[in-house]
Formats: C-alpha cells, sequence, structure tokens
C-alpha cells in the first residue's frame, strides 16, 4: 500500500526496474510490487561510518545486518575429519558474535573474512551451546576492492540499514532504492500547500530523497517528522470523510418507550448498575435517538459488563419496535452470549410478537451448524419480526437471512470479522442500522482515533461491585520444575473447596502444528524446537498423573458445536472439575465457579491475549489464580512479557506494553482490515501529538470540502492509500 500520490512512473511494476528474479523476492516477502512501494521501505535504523552495531543486544530469532570487524577466523574438523567447519568470531567494542560456515560454504569466507576485516553481515540470530550465532550469514566487505565504491558511497554519510528477509539483505535492497530513487521527484504531494507552509515541511520527493540517503541526523529526523505526517493526515483525512458520510445517512431514531421491555428488564436486575454502564448507556440512548447511523466503539475491561450494556440497547430497540443483531466470531461465544441473554432477561425472552402486550420478545440463535429445522424457524422468527434479538456467528450475514426491520447491529471482538461481514450484516436494514462495536481488549487513545477513527468511543473501566481480584504468577517449568508440581496440587486445592479450573494449551494436538486459534505467537516460536504442548495430550497427562481422580474435560475448535456446547453446559453446571481447552474460551465464557487457570507455553501467546483468558476467572466472589507456565529462560524477552501480565491487571497498560513489543503493522492491519498496515514511521503510541494534531486538521479539510475538489493532489493520496480492502471498509455507509 502506497502513502503517497504517485503518477505512472511511480505505478511502474519493479520487475522492469530491477528484473524478476529481484522483484519475485520482493513482491513475496516484503509485500513490495511497485517503484513507489520500494520508495516508501523506509530504512529500519541508520550505522554511521566507523560505528559497530551493539551485538550485546542482537535479538533471537530474527534476521538482523550488523556492522562489525572479524576478531578471529579457524577451520576445525569434527566427524572424524570428514566434515569441516569455519568459525568466525566477529565483534563491535560491546559483545561478540559467531559465525559458522559449512562445508563448500566454507570456502569464500575462509579467503575473505581474515582477521581484522570488517564488512557488513546479515543472517538469522539463532541459539547453539547457549551462545547466538549466525550460521551461513550473507556478508559484504567494507574494506575490500568490491567493497570499495560502498566504502566511498557511505563516506561520512549514513549507512541505511533496511528491513530485510531470506535472499535479500540490507544493502540489495539499498542498491534497488539507488535504482528507483531518481524517480522520488515525480511524487506529487498530497499535504495541502497550507498545511505544509504553516508546519514547516520539507517537500515530499525532497522527504524521501533524506529518508533514503540522509547526510546527517538531522536530514533523518527532518524526513521522519514530514512523513509521519502524511501517513497519520492521509488517514485521518480517510476517516472524517467516513464520519462525514455517516452523518448524512438517514437511520430510524430508536428511543425506548416507557415502561416498555428495557423498563421490565431493569427492575428485574438483581443489581445496581455501575457509574460507567449508566454513563455508557446514555451515550449509546443518545446516539439511537438520532435520525443518523450510531457508529460507536464500546472498549472495556474484561468483566466490565459490556454485554449488559449492549443488552439494554438491543432492548431499548425492540421497544422502538425494531430488531437487533449481535454478532459473534465463534459459536462458542455466540451460544454463550445467547445463554447469558436468555438467563438475565428470563421470561422477557420467551414473547411473542414485537410490542405485544406482554413486554416480552423472543430471542433466538443462528449459527453455521443448525439442524435444518431449527435454522428454519429461526429465519421465520427473524423475518416475521417475531423475534426481536437474533444472536449468531457468519451465518446472521447469509443471503437468506432475512430481517422485519433490522434497527441495531452489535459486533463482538470487530477484530475478528473482515470488512464484508460487517457491512454485509448492515446492509440487511430498511435503512442503515444503527452499529455498535465491542472490544474486551483495551485500546490507547492513539490506536482508537487510528484503527476505530470513523466511530466515537465509549469506554468502561470500572468493574461491578463483587468481582474479585486474580492473582497472577510465572511459573518457571524449566528452571524450577517443582514450581509446576505445586501448581498442579493448587488445581487440586481449588477443585477441593468447590471450584473448578481451566488448563489453556496452544495446540489441539493431532498435528505438529500451532491451531489457529493461537494468536500472538511471540518472537522465540521458531527458536523452541520442542512442539506447543496440545490439549489432548496435555488432557491425557493430567487424568493419569498430577489431576488424576478429578473430572478432566477437553474442549476446542475441532469438535462438532453439539459437542462443544455439552461441554460448556456441563462445565458451567459444575459437572467438571477442570476443563483443558485451547483459547476458544477467550472471550465471553462466564463461569463465576472457575477460579483457577494454568496457561501452559504461556510465552507463545500475546500479552492482550495472555489478558484476555485471565478475565475467564475471578468472575465470582471467590478470588481468581492465573499461573503462566513457560519454558523459557529468565533473561529472554518472553519472560519479560510475562512478567509484565503477572504485575498488572489493568488492560490498557498491558495493550500500550503489547503495542509496543509487537509489530504496530499486525495490530493495525488487523484491527482495520485484516491486511498488512500502511503505518511505515508513524508509531500511534510515541507520535500522539501528531495524531491529534492531523485528526483536528483532517476534520477541518473535509468540513470546508467533502470531496476533496480543491485538493486534488490530496484526493489521489487518498486513492493510492486505500487498497482495495481498506477503500470498502471508509467508503461504506
Amino acid at each position: 500500500m502506497r502513502w503517497c500520490a504517485m503518477d505512472r512512473v511511480l505505478d511502474e511494476p519493479l520487475t522492469k526496474t530491477l528484473g524478476p528474479a529481484t522483484a519475485k523476492v520482493m513482491a513475496e516477502n516484503l509485500d513490495l510490487s511497485t517503484v513507489g512501494d520500494l520508495l516508501h521501505h523506509y530504512p529500519r535504523r541508520y550505522e554511521e561510518r566507523g560505528q559497530l552495531t551493539r551485538l550485546a543486544e542482537l535479538p533471537l530469532d530474527e534476521h538482523v545486518t550488523v556492522v562489525a570487524q572479524v576478531a578471529d577466523a579457524r577451520v576445525l574438523k569434527f566427524n572424524g575429519g570428514r566434515g569441516q567447519r569455519l568459525e568466525v568470531t566477529i565483534t563491535d567494542g560491546s559483545g561478540r558474535l559467531q559465525l559458522v560456515f559449512f562445508g563448500r560454504g566454507l570456502h569464500r569466507p575462509h579467503k575473505d573474512l581474515l582477521p581484522g576485516t570488517r564488512a557488513m553481515f546479515a543472517g538469522k540470530v539463532s541459539m547453539f551451546n547457549r551462545k547466538l550465532q549466525l550460521a551461513h550469514p550473507t556478508y559484504e566487505r567494507l574494506d575490500s576492492e568490491s567493497g570499495e565504491g560502498a566504502v566511498s558511497a557511505f563516506a561520512g554519510r549514513l549507512i541505511p540499514i533496511y528491513p530485510a528477509c531470506k535472499g535479500l539483505e540490507s544493502w540489495k535492497i539499498a542498491k534497488a532504492v539507488d535504482a528507483v530513487l531518481p524517480h522520488a521527484t515525480e511524487a506529487v504531494d498530497p499535504l495541502p500547500a497550507a498545511l505544509r507552509e504553516g508546519r514547516g515541511f520539507v517537500p515530499l520527493p525532497q522527504a524521501l530523497l533524506k529518508i533514503h540517503r540522509p547526510q546527517t541526523r538531522a536530514d533523518v529526523e527532518d524526513a521522519k517528522q514530514r512523513l509521519k505526517w502524511d501517513e497519520a493526515f492521509v488517514l485521518q483525512v480517510a476517516l472524517a470523510r467516513r464520519r462525514y458520510a455517516d452523518a448524512q445517512l438517514p437511520a430510524v431514531a430508536r428511543r425506548p418507550v416507557p415502561d416498555g421491555l428495557l423498563d421490565a428488564f431493569d427492575a428485574r436486575l438483581p443489581f445496581t448498575l455501575t457509574e460507567g454502564q449508566r454513563k455508557v448507556s446514555a451515550e449509546i440512548f443518545g446516539d439511537l435517538a438520532t435520525e443518523h447511523p450510531m457508529h460507536r466503539l464500546l472498549q472495556g475491561e474484561v468483566g466490565s459488563g459490556k454485554t449488559l450494556v449492549a443488552l439494554r440497547a438491543m432492548l431499548a430497540v425492540v421497544d422502538a419496535g425494531g430488531q437487533a443483531a449481535m454478532l459473534a466470531p465463534t459459536e462458542v461465544l455466540a451460544q454463550q452470549h445467547h445463554r447469558s441473554v436468555v438467563e438475565m432477561m428470563g421470561d422477557l425472552a420467551e414473547g411473542g410478537m414485537l410490542g405485544g402486550a406482554e413486554r416480552a420478545t423472543k430471542v433466538v440463535l443462528l449459527t453455521g451448524s443448525m439442524g435444518a429445522a431449527a435454522r428454519r424457524q429461526a429465519l421465520l422468527d427473524l423475518v416475521t419480526g417475531e423475534a426481536g434479538i437474533v444472536i449468531g456467528t457468519h451465518a446472521l450475514i447469509e443471503d437468506k437471512v432475512q430481517f422485519h426491520d433490522l434497527g441495531l447491529v452489535v459486533v463482538d471482538e470487530q477484530h475478528r470479522f473482515g470488512v464484508e461481514q460487517r457491512d454485509a450484516l448492515r446492509g440487511k436494514g430498511k435503512q442503515p442500522p444503527h452499529l455498535l462495536v465491542m472490544t474486551a481488549t483495551p485500546i490507547p487513545r492513539t490506536v482508537a482515533m487510528t484503527v476505530f477513527g470513523d466511530l466515537e468511543t465509549s469506554v468502561l473501566d470500572q468493574l461491578p461491585a463483587g468481582r474479585s481480584p486474580i492473582a497472577s504468577h510465572v511459573v518457571p517449568a524449566a528452571d524450577k520444575p517443582h514450581f509446576l508440581a505445586r501448581a498442579w496440587e493448587r488445581v487440586r486445592e481449588e477443585v477441593e473447596n468447590g471450584h473448578q479450573a481451566y488448563v489453556v494449551c496452544p495446540r489441539i494436538g493431532d498435528d505438529l502444528d500451532p491451531s489457529a486459534e493461537a494468536r500472538g505467537k511471540s518472537p522465540e516460536d521458531e527458536a523452541e524446537k520442542r512442539p506447543p504442548l496440545a490439549v489432548l495430550d496435555v488432557a491425557g497427562q493430567l487424568t493419569a498423573g498430577p489431576l488424576k481422580g478429578l473430572r478432566v474435560e477437553v474442549l476446542h475448535g475441532r469438535m462438532a458445536p453439539d459437542d462443544k456446547d455439552d461441554v460448556m453446559r456441563r462445565f458451567a453446571a459444575g459437572e467438571v472439575d477442570v476443563l483443558v481447552a485451547t483459547t476458544v474460551i477467550e472471550v465471553g465464557v462466564n463461569v463465576p465457579n472457575a477460579t483457577a487457570m494454568v496457561i501452559m507455553d504461556a510465552d507463545r501467546f500475546g500479552v492482550s491475549q495472555l489478558h484476555q483468558l485471565r478475565g475467564r476467572v475471578g468472575r465470582g466472589s471467590a478470588p481468581g489464580l492465573c499461573l503462566l507456565v513457560t519454558e523459557m529462560p529468565e533473561a529472554s524477552p518472553a519472560r519479560g512479557r510475562l512478567a509484565a501480565v503477572a504485575a498488572t491487571l489493568d488492560g490498557f497498560e498491558l495493550s500500550r506494553i503489547d503495542l509496543e513489543q509487537r509489530r504496530e503493522g499486525d495490530v493495525l492491519g488487523q484491527a482495520q482490515s485484516g491486511v498488512r498496515s500502511s503505518l511505515r514511521v508513524l508509531a500511534v503510541i510515541e507520535d500522539e501529538e501528531i495524531i491529534a494534531a492531523a485528526r483536528d486538521e483532517a476534520v477541518s479539510v473535509v468540513a470546508a470540502d467533502p470531496e476533496l475538489e480543491g485538493l486534488p493532489e490530496l484526493r489521489t493520496a487518498l486513492d493510492a492509500l486505500l487498497d482495495k480492502d481498506r477503500e470498502q471498509y471508509l467508503d461504506k455507509g
């Protein structure tokens, strides 16, 4: 995806400039297809001539480029002299790193890499005998005849180090950039002249030259400030146009009626709404009462009562003569929501016609695995209006599903859905229905502005009274195996005290690949040779070992829907002591009697995901316990993540940590439209001021000229920014 407007030259495929082989590697590994794409593949960092990379800070299992000097080199024999390897030790003054070459691959480096030689090396950092190494790295000497050009080119300048991949090292990318850099002058500037001049930005072609071939550190900063603004401003203009367009759409105002279904429901609640729930509900009811569609994001802590707030909004819409649909990402979650809603509503969920004297409505479930008869009845209830509320999975968006009068769409866990799925459901209303998006993953303000910038935001950060604290601890199974034994003793103690427990594993168990349900894998995964622990294996070991005699069952995504529902019903009823599951239980599962959770291979999950999983315990009056089991060494980044999770229950703080430790593109792309993010230099955590300022500028520009008729360069920039999927996301009403 390209972030500036480009003419035909910049849209040319790289095959014309670089040749088919190099272009293929770039397209497949770096998602770079055009001249413009390559111009926007910015250096990750810069090395100064004479300055060495700190080898002491190399990340395990990442593809790196280092500039260092050969300290020594020696050829060693093994297998009784039949095999030999070249070991080269390089240094940068802060640390040492070993390079290893085997077999035929050692002859050239044996001649090239003599002590004192200085070179750039690239490869994947691995671990051997508890030491970091690069096996068969590619390299380019900086003091050889072949490298004299590189030396003179970079003498007195900064050496750009590009994000690289196997088969395409940083210096090869630099040479490719040299080939296309003259075309930077063709880039059309998307920033309005008044904005650019008012903020003192360099022109875009100059920024591109400075980011790729800076003379000084000041050049880099000038370029980054300008390019960050491009990214922030163009995206915020796209979002502002979406908000403006939404405000022009007609919608049916849905005002709750006095003494209706909502009032009857509220009167039966056995507890008082929190101040946060009342405040957010007022915001939602205010939106529902307007004659243009609500577009609101409801985010909050695990267990803060988002489902209750959403249900009250759905009841208000039913009172006003409409229907409400809740879209859940999995059948387990859809069934759980349906069960919870029916239980909360009691006989108010057993009604007939909308607006009937009994003030009740029908709540139906619609999933892809339902039997034909039940499915036919659910579809009939929806089209006739008999059902005021429907809860379901992607089956809700099929063409056969028709509504009598769809007034509100609630999307649970928005990041799990593609753009087309959400908009297909919204398109089923006679007029655009109101939209409420829910997420249990707390989102920092800047991410909300960037990812969900077309939505108004409501935050629930107050837990209901009676929720118990959750104690979290890291269990270092490799360092202290007796800690793991104690973990199983704690599970038995919880069961003996009348409670239940979860054991979570990253894999199901009938193959060697991690389950698709296990997202947020850590960088150490590939370095860990042992396959991830699996539900089926662990369950068998526990029933035969430390949890022998307890009622242990399994739950995972490949089970038949009826079987999954049966297991969850029996677990909720207290008929199962320990549930060994994948992350299928991550969101929405509510069993107040479950007080303990053991997460196996916890380092293989992301920070936010661990926080979500942990939220399944401590939902009743008894305190919760979450044990994070890992075999990773104490000094590893993975252990650092686990320690952060154990140290705080603040989901917003953890979301910041998660975003800082992961590639922002993964986070933003997933949440926005399921595709790779376009953010190259903008850091949504660090650049809050830029994003907020760009949002204000964008709102002003769109208010003055919604179609951008007076800003053709900006209009072209939007076309270049928006790939097909994202354009649908932003342009659908």
